[in-house]
């Protein structure tokens, strides 16, 4: 593929994205590389209502095929919670700390074995042509008592690995991108692209 558009002003996913799919896309844009690329408004009740709202809005804007992606925490405790409001938990301008506190506060009281949770991944692919494509990851773990480590970011110092038997946010970046809900997403669309000749038209 020549040229594949991807949903985040953050300049660090798109170089990390880039090196996901090195020998796969020529060229990975972020919205930062488009004047006025457009904000989506992320009211979808599942991770793929929002994933695939933002991946057809850089579709329609730019017209060059179009991946996003919409992850958080899913807490069974909780009844799914904080889910699509992951990076808002706390309120419209959380902070990683602040979903953090209330994510703990909110958990107090259950006990070890009801600690079960799994950080999920959902990355929508769109192209002009009308194709629609859903990869998502998942990692199961556990949410602990207090913060371990000091890697990582959002929710990875309160959830446990229990393959590692460390938090998220202990665990080295190869670690990391062996088992993360994030990276098995990828993995799936790494895969899907690879058997799709076309795009090497």
């Amino acid at each position: 593929m020549k040229r594949l558009v991807v949903a985040t002003r953050n300049k660090g996913k798109v170089i990390e994205i880039n090196a996901l799919l090195t020998g796969l896309v020529d060229k990975v844009s972020g919205a930062v590389d488009f004047e006025d690329f457009p904000e989506t408004l992320e009211d979808g009740l599942t991770f793929e209502e929002n994933a695939l709202k933002k991946a057809r809005t850089a579709l329609k804007f730019t017209g060059f095929p179009s991946l996003a992606d919409d992850s958080g925490l899913v807490v069974d405790a909780l009844n799914g919670r904080p889910g699509v409001f992951s990076a808002r938990y706390a309120g419209e301008f959380a902070d990683d700390v602040s979903n953090n506190s209330l994510l703990l506060e909110e958990m107090l009281n259950v006990s070890p074995d009801k600690r079960t949770a799994s950080f999920v991944s959902v990355l929508a692919f769109v192209t002009p042509d009308g194709v629609e494509k859903i990869f998502k990851g998942t990692l199961s773990g556990n949410i602990l008592f207090e913060a371990r480590g000091e890697g990582g970011f959002g929710y990875d110092p309160l959830f446990l690995v229990e393959e590692f038997g460390r938090s998220m946010a202990e665990l080295t970046l190869s670690e990391k991108n062996t088992v993360s809900h994030r990276a098995m997403a990828f993995k799936k669309f790494r895969e899907y692209l690879e058997g799709k000749s076309e795009f090497e038209e």
